[in-house]
């Protein structure tokens, strides 16, 4: 791809309206803001495109030709103070080490947004005459892939803390007249996330370009120039955009304001999978840090998640002030060379569960016998990790749902959307999970961010809606939300939210019953969004099978929030089948809430989506008054002897394919 664009979208550009900006014109010395700045030389304007590895790694990257490096030679005078370099970089995934005159000088940030990085030049280190500016992969990266972009490249006279500090915004963001936790987005008039001297503290999560303000207002130092300011919180919420030239020396006071547009009522907004730098090691998030960033994306219901610990979020919230916003949960990634697996709740002080088992059986049994826990999240089954892949070809039948190892899958719950570490195929992990139900494993479906920053990968982005009482997510009833949890009283989001009921009655997780003589079943659909999310296409699915699909567009005559409605009619199945919608869309590559490419890819491919899924909701079609799963059909009928590998077909008419399907796995075992 060229220097992304994404201003040049005729949605983004029709959704936002101008607004005032007041410059202040404050006087120096009430910041302490710098005279003026100093001279600047630009380096390179045009991009350049680098490739660490013999393989493309994203096919859509660039029209600029691959460079292994890149080497710039300017003249320069010797600088007696330290200067700044600054910087336009996207899609850095590994290291890049950046060297002037044989030093190295240090490297670009690995953060696949487009940003400005900024290092510093220390005095001395230029010479009078030529010098050469370079770009190289680090060598510990040998044998990655990684394509990366670089932009404009300027040299400033002046040390990072004085640049930096040339100019400064005062904003406000609020709700109803009233300040409330935000993401506030700043970028330049390169499009890329500005670099900003404001660093994290006193109710602020820092990053390029990004500032969460936990009571909604900031004072953010930055340097002089022409910038676009965002405002928002999360994917239940409007955006707001001003643009605001900053003057050297000069204060702009920017106001914006954002509102609740998705109606979620009932609802509360859970990310069960999180983590923080201080207590996984990795990533960038403090867990002061993550406080801030839950309350700015709205997140009601997080679940403390880092590596074998198990952490209460409880007095760092109330310390930050954002108590009211959010109820945390105790919860652990429990991570082993057998998979990851989120659990919650937990007591604080309960035994950690067994980390070092070396089967499932001894695993699982540790992770139920950890004190309180009910939830047992199966995460991104399809990724590589310790050499270990859940739903890898070496151990995984994607066709039956069998694992074949003869482990026995324990879990009641799977992550189908993990918008850290999405898949090349979005719905990879969907499809799995549909053909769990059919073999007989009842899990909840599972939306969360697996988010260790501030803002590389966001927080909340992808979520689980839990069905229940959401009128005060302060004082959400924890038994009651993981109750409704496991039972798959859930909604998937990843930018969309689509909800299903069967009848005008039915809900995720529930069984249908249906009335005696009845020939139809009613589905209705809604799609649900804020206005700077578009949805393109339905599909219904009947035991894993699309049996519907609709391309659809926003309803001008909706209510906020509200995309499409829709209802279909169905015949009342023979048997009994899960029932689950998705919604899709055009994927958010803007910078407030810019969705990461795919974690582990495996294609060059890709295409950025948006994503809903509603839960499943069980048809009774057999009017027994519980759910079977194709597999429990396939069980009986082999056990009575009345179905064998010749006549599997037959299973077609009288069941479907997901019933032959288990027949044929149980006969050929």
């Amino acid at each position: 791809m060229n220097a992304p664009s994404w201003c040049d979208d005729p949605r983004i550009r029709a959704l936002f309206f101008a607004r005032g900006v007041c410059l202040c014109g404050l006087l120096i010395a009430s910041m302490g803001l710098p005279a003026g700045a100093g001279e600047s030389q630009t380096l390179q304007v045009d991009e350049v495109h680098l490739r660490l590895g013999d393989t493309e790694e994203w096919r859509d990257f660039s029209a600029v030709p691959a460079k292994p490096s890149l080497s710039l030679s300017f003249e320069s005078s010797r600088n007696a103070e330290a200067w700044t370099l600054a910087v336009q970089q996207w899609e850095v995934k590994e290291k890049w080490v950046l060297g002037l005159n044989g030093k190295k000088l240090g490297q670009l940030r690995q953060d696949e947004n487009n940003l400005i990085q900024y290092v510093e030049v220390p005095a001395g280190i230029l010479m009078e005459g030529a010098n050469t500016l370079t770009f190289e992969p680090d060598p510990a990266a040998r044998g990655k892939v990684d394509d990366i972009g670089i932009g404009q490249v300027v040299l400033h006279q002046e040390p990072p803390p004085r640049w930096l500090g040339e100019g400064a915004m005062a904003v406000t963001v609020q709700e109803d007249g009233h300040p409330v936790p935000c993401l506030i987005t700043i970028v330049d008039a390169h499009s890329a996330l500005a670099a900003l001297g404001t660093t994290t503290g006193s109710g602020l999560a820092v990053r390029p370009g990004v500032v969460y303000a936990a009571t909604g207002e900031a004072r953010i130092s930055l340097p002089a120039g022409d910038y676009t300011v965002y405002a928002g919180r999360g994917f239940e919420y409007s955006l707001d955009r001003v643009t605001v030239s900053v003057g050297a020396g000069k204060m702009a006071s920017v106001d914006l304001s954002i509102q609740r547009e998705v109606p979620t009522e009932g609802y509360v907004a859970c990310d069960p999978h999180i983590h923080t730098v201080t207590h996984s090691g990795h990533g960038d998030c403090t867990v002061e840090e993550r406080m801030v960033t839950l309350a700015g994306e709205g997140i009601e219901l997080p679940i403390a998640t880092d590596h074998n610990v198990h952490i209460d979020y409880e007095a760092t919230a109330r310390a930050m002030g954002v108590r009211p916003y959010f109820t945390p949960v105790i919860g652990n990634e429990v991570t082993t060379s057998l998979g990851h697996f989120n659990v919650f709740p937990v007591k604080a002080d309960a035994p950690l569960p067994d980390a070092n088992a070396t089967s499932w059986d001894d695993l699982f049994a540790s992770i139920k016998g950890t004190p309180n826990v009910r939830a047992i999240i199966l995460n991104h089954a399809r990724d590589l990790h310790a050499g270990m892949r859940p739903f890898g070809p070496e151990h995984y039948d994607d066709v039956t749902g069998a694992n074949t190892d003869g482990w026995d899958l324990q879990a009641n719950a799977m992550e189908i959307i993990n918008s850290g570490a999405t898949q090349s195929d979005l719905l990879e992990l969907t499809r799995d999970w549909m053909t769990q139900l059919n073999h007989g494993v009842y899990m909840t479906p599972v939306g969360s961010s697996d988010s260790h920053d501030v803002n590389r990968f966001i927080v909340g982005q992808g979520r689980t809606y839990v069905r229940c009482a959401d009128d005060e997510p302060g004082n959400i009833n924890i038994d009651e939300a993981v109750k409704a949890f496991v039972a798959g009283n859930v909604l998937v989001s990843y930018g969309l939210v689509v909800e299903m009921s069967v009848n005008e009655r039915y809900r995720s997780g529930e069984l249908a019953a249906m009335e005696a003589g009845a020939t139809s079943v009613e589905v209705a659909l809604r799609v649900l969004g804020p206005h700077w999310v578009e949805a393109s296409e339905i599909q219904l699915y009947a035991n894993g099978a699309r049996i519907r699909e609709l391309k659809i567009s926003r309803e001008q005559a909706s209510p906020v929030g509200v995309i499409w409605t829709g209802r279909w009619t169905i015949d009342v199945p023979k048997h009994d089948v899960h029932l689950v919608a998705i919604a899709t869309g055009p994927g958010i590559d803007a910078p407030y809430w810019k969705m990461a490419r795919p974690y582990q890819p495996t294609s060059p491919e890709y295409s950025s989506q948006v994503f809903g899924c509603s839960g499943a909701v069980w048809v009774d079609g057999d009017g027994d008054g519980k759910r079977s799963s194709a597999r429990d059909y396939a069980e009986r009928l082999v056990k009575t002897g009345s179905i064998d590998l010749e006549n599997l077909e037959q299973l077609r008419s009288a069941y479907d394919a997901a019933v032959a399907i288990q027949a044929r796995y149980l006969l050929s075992r």
